[in-house]
C-alpha cells in the first residue's frame, strides 16, 4: 500500500473515531441533562393521594379510584365488582357535595396512616365521621392506597350492606269550613285471590272471575305467576267501593250500590277469592265536588321525570285536578329516611342519618258542604254551574259544575268503557264549567249601570221614553234591532232594572260611550286574571282588544254582543254593592277571624252602590220585578236575572240561551249573608232566566229555611 493511501485511512479511522467519541460524550451528556437538569417529577404524597382519592369519588369516577389502590387490594376486589359496590351505595343513598379534610399523617417505614374528616349529603340528611386512610410504599410506583369496604363507611364490612328504609308520609285531608271531610282517608275492598285455596281446576274460576272483574284471564295468571306469590300469599286483582250495609238498609239505595252488593257476593262464591278492607283517598261527596276537589292517581314514569327531586315514590300518588292539585305541595308531606348499616343476616349495625317523615299538611276550606250538595240536588240533571260566596267577606262557600262525576272512581280505577262513556257524554261531565266564561246576558246590566253612573253619563231619573218591545238608533243600523221583552213607562233606571230592559241599557251604553265603558270594565277586572286560587277563564268584552262598532257596544250594555264573564268573576263584581262600592276578592282557604281582601277599592261610590242595591231589591220584591219568584217575607233580597242567547249570527233563530240570577242577601245584618250566581245551559223554551230562579229558590228555601 502506498504511504499516501496509509496515511488516509489512518485519517479516516481517527475521523470516525472522534465521531463516535463525540457521539457517545453527547449521549452521556443528554442523560446527565435528564438526570441533573431536568428533575424527575416527585412522587405524591400519602395526603395529596388521598385527596385525588375523594376527588375522583366526587366525580363518580370510579376507575380511577380503583387505580389508586395496591397491588393487594386489586387483588381481593376487581374493577368490576369495587365500582358496582361503591356506585350502588354512593349513588343509592344519593350521595352529594362529598368533602374531606386530612387532619393528621403519620410515616412509619413503608406505611402511611391518613387520618381524616368526611361529610357528605344524603337523602336522609348529612353524613360525616372521622377514620384513616392506610398507604403502603410499592417499589417504583410510591404510595398506594390499602382499600376494604371500610373506606366507604368506618362500620362497614364487606358482608355487610347499606339500606334506605322509607317512612311514607301520610297525604293531608281536605276539611270544609264545619271541620267535615271533603278528601282524606277512607275504606275500600281489595279483592284478590289466595293461590293456596284455589281448587284444582281453577281455569274456569280464572275464567269467571275475568268476566266479573273486567279483567283478562291472562292479566290474572300473570299476577299468580309473580316471584313473590306463595300459596298463603294474597294476591290483589282489583279495588271496588267497599259495601255499605247500613246504607243498603235505607229506603234510598242507589242502584250502584245494589249492584256492587251483587257483585262482591257472586266474587265470594269462587273457591279462593278474599275480599280485604285496604285504605285508599276518600271523597265523601263524590259527584257533588268532584269538579272542586278532583282527585289523586298513581304517578307516572313521565310526572317522575318533571318532578324529579321532589320525593315522588313509584306508588306515590299526585293530586291531578281541583284541590288535590292546588294544594299538591302541601298535602303530599316528605317521606321518612333512614341510611343504616345491616349485618348479613340484615340485623341493623349503625343507623348511618335519619330524617323524620313530615305528614302533609290539612287543609280547610271555606266551602260549606251541606249548601254544596244543596245546589248539586238543584242542578244536577242540568248543564249549570253555580258560585255561592259570603259577600261580606268574599269567602266562597260553594262550587258546582254540572253534570258531575265520581272522583271516587279515579281511585277505585276506572273502566274503559267508564271512562269513554264520561268523555263521549254528549253533557261533557268532565267539563269544569265555573272555570270558564259565559255571556252574562242582563246579569251584567248591574255593572252598566254602575259605569255610567260613576262616569256621569247616566241619571238613574232621566226618562229614556219607551219605544216598545225593539228599537235601533237610525238606519246606519240597517235591519238590526234591539229587543226586549217587558216595557215600562217612564223607562228610567229602576224600570229598567224591574223589567230587565234591554234598550235602556244599550242606550245607556251609548252615552257611556267607547271608551269610558271599555275603560270602565278595564277598572273592574276585564281582560285581567282573577286574584283566586282556581286558575279560571279572563272575562271579556270583545274578541279583540276593543268594542269595534255601535251595534257592539249596545249590545255589550245588557250582557251581550262579545261579552264573556267568568262566574266567579261576576259573583265578586256584585259584592261591591255589600260593601259600600268596594269590591271584595274571593277566597278559598278558611282563615281564623278572616278580614275581606278588598280587589277594587271604591270601584264605585256609596251613593251608587246604594242606588244599585235598592233597585236590585225591587227586581225581587216589585209585583213586576224578573226575579219575583225568590221573594220571602222573612229576607231582604236583592238579584238581578239573565237571558243570553247564543247564535251563530245575529239573524240566527235556531240558537240557544243561557239562563242566568244572581241574587244576594241585602241586609247587611243577615245572620246568614250569601251571594249566590247561576247560570244554567239550554233554558229556551224552558222558561228562560225563571228556570234558575226556581232553582235558586229551592237552593236558598233550603239553606235557609223559612222563618
Amino acid at each position: 500500500m502506498r504511504r499516501g493511501a496509509r496515511r488516509g485511512m489512518k485519517r479516516f479511522l481517527f475521523s470516525t473515531a472522534c465521531t463516535l467519541l463525540i457521539l457517545i460524550i453527547g449521549l452521556a451528556g443528554g442523560f446527565l441533562y435528564l438526570r441533573l437538569g431536568k428533575k424527575v417529577p416527585a412522587q405524591k404524597k400519602p395526603e395529596e393521594l388521598w385527596t385525588d382519592y375523594v376527588s375522583s369519588l366526587q366525580k363518580g369516577d370510579y376507575e380511577a379510584m380503583y387505580g389508586l389502590l395496591d397491588q393487594q387490594s386489586q387483588l381481593n376486589i376487581s374493577l368490576e365488582d369495587f365500582t358496582a359496590r361503591n356506585k350502588n351505595i354512593y349513588e343509592g343513598i344519593e350521595a352529594e357535595a362529598i368533602k374531606t379534610e386530612v387532619t393528621g399523617v403519620d410515616l412509619k417505614d413503608e406505611e402511611a396512616d391518613v387520618a381524616y374528616q368526611m361529610s357528605l349529603n344524603s337523602l336522609a340528611g348529612e353524613i360525616s365521621f372521622t377514620s384513616h386512610a392506610v398507604f403502603n410504599k410499592e417499589d417504583k410506583t410510591g404510595y398506594k392506597l390499602e382499600w376494604n369496604d371500610g373506606m366507604i363507611f368506618p362500620e362497614l364490612t364487606k358482608t355487610d350492606k347499606v339500606r334506605v328504609l322509607t317512612d311514607k308520609a301520610s297525604r293531608g285531608s281536605i276539611y270544609d269550613r264545619n271541620g267535615l271531610m271533603l278528601a282524606g282517608k277512607g275504606t275500600a275492598s281489595s279483592v284478590g285471590l289466595v293461590p293456596g285455596k284455589m281448587s284444582q281446576d281453577s281455569g274456569q274460576d280464572v275464567e269467571k272471575l275475568g268476566e266479573l272483574l273486567s279483567m283478562s284471564p291472562e292479566t290474572i295468571q300473570k299476577k299468580l305467576s309473580a316471584g313473590w306469590v306463595k300459596e298463603d300469599s294474597f294476591v290483589p286483582l282489583k279495588t271496588l267501593k267497599k259495601v255499605d250495609e247500613f246504607q243498603l238498609q235505607s229506603d234510598d239505595v242507589r242502584e250502584e250500590d245494589r249492584k256492587n252488593k251483587e257483585l262482591q257476593d257472586q266474587l265470594l262464591t269462587i273457591p279462593g277469592v278474599l275480599i280485604t278492607d285496604t285504605s285508599v283517598r276518600f271523597y265523601p261527596l263524590g259527584e257533588k265536588g268532584a269538579h272542586l276537589i278532583g282527585y289523586v292517581q298513581n304517578v307516572t314514569s313521565e310526572d317522575l321525570q318533571k318532578h324529579e327531586g321532589e320525593d315522588y315514590l313509584t306508588d306515590s300518588v299526585i293530586g291531578r285536578s281541583g284541590m288535590e292539585a292546588l294544594f299538591e305541595k302541601e298535602l303530599k308531606g316528605t317521606n321518612g329516611r333512614t341510611i343504616l348499616i345491616a349485618d348479613s343476616s340484615g340485623n341493623k349495625k349503625k343507623a348511618l342519618a335519619v330524617k323524620p317523615r313530615s305528614d302533609g299538611t290539612d287543609i280547610t276550606l271555606t266551602i260549606d258542604s251541606k249548601l254544596q250538595g244543596m245546589i248539586y240536588d238543584a242542578f244536577q240533571e242540568d248543564k249549570s254551574c253555580s258560585v255561592a260566596m259570603n259577600p261580606n267577606t268574599g269567602e266562597i262557600l260553594a262550587l258546582v259544575s254540572t253534570p258531575s262525576y265520581d272522583d271516587n272512581d279515579f281511585i277505585l280505577g276506572m273502566p274503559a268503557d267508564q271512562w269513554n262513556s264520561l268523555n263521549n257524554d254528549e253533557r261533557k261531565p268532565l267539563f269544569n264549567r265555573f272555570r270558564q266564561k259565559f255571556a252574562p246576558g242582563s246579569s251584567f246590566k248591574p255593572i252598566t249601570a254602575v259605569i255610567g253612573l260613576e262616569s256621569g253619563a247616566i241619571d238613574p231619573n232621566e226618562d229614556y221614553i219607551s219605544t216598545g218591545l225593539s228599537w235601533r238608533k237610525d238606519e246606519s243600523w240597517g235591519n238590526y234591532y234591539i229587543t226586549t221583552l217587558h216595557d215600562s213607562s217612564p223607562l228610567n233606571l229602576e224600570n229598567a232594572f224591574i223589567y230587565s230592559n234591554n234598550i235602556y241599557f244599550a242606550k245607556a251604553a251609548l252615552k257611556i260611550g267607547y271608551d269610558d265603558f271599555m275603560a270602565g270594565m278595564d277598572k273592574l277586572g276585564f281582560n285581567q286574571a282573577l286574584p283566586f286560587e282556581i286558575a279560571v277563564a279572563k272575562s271579556q268584552y270583545s274578541n279583540s282588544d276593543r268594542i269595534e262598532s255601535e251595534v257592539q257596544l249596545a249590545d255589550s250594555g245588557y250582557g251581550q254582543g262579545q261579552m264573556l264573564v267568568n262566574p266567579i268573576h261576576l259573583a265578586a263584581l256584585y259584592t261591591m254593592f255589600s260593601n259600600e262600592g268596594n269590591v271584595i276578592q274571593p277566597v278559598m282557604r278558611k282563615e281564623e277571624n278572616l278580614a275581606a281582601k278588598v280587589w277594587f277599592s271604591g270601584a264605585c261610590s256609596l251613593e251608587h252602590a246604594n242606588l244599585v242595591r235598592d233597585d236590585l231589591i225591587k227586581v225581587v220584591s216589585s209585583e213586576h220585578g224578573t226575579g219575583r219568584a225568590i221573594k220571602r217575607s222573612d229576607l231582604v233580597l236583592a238579584g238581578k236575572t239573565g237571558t243570553a242567547e247564543i247564535k251563530a249570527s245575529k239573524g240566527d233563530t235556531t240558537g240557544t240561551e243561557l239562563g242566568w240570577f244572581s241574587v244576594f242577601t241585602a241586609d247587611p245584618a243577615a245572620k246568614t249573608p250569601i251571594l249566590l250566581v247561576s247560570m244554567v245551559e239550554d233554558v229556551k223554551n224552558r222558561g228562560g232566566s225563571g228556570y234558575v230562579v226556581r232553582k235558586d229558590k229551592l237552593v236558598l228555601d233550603s239553606y235557609i229555611p223559612v222563618q
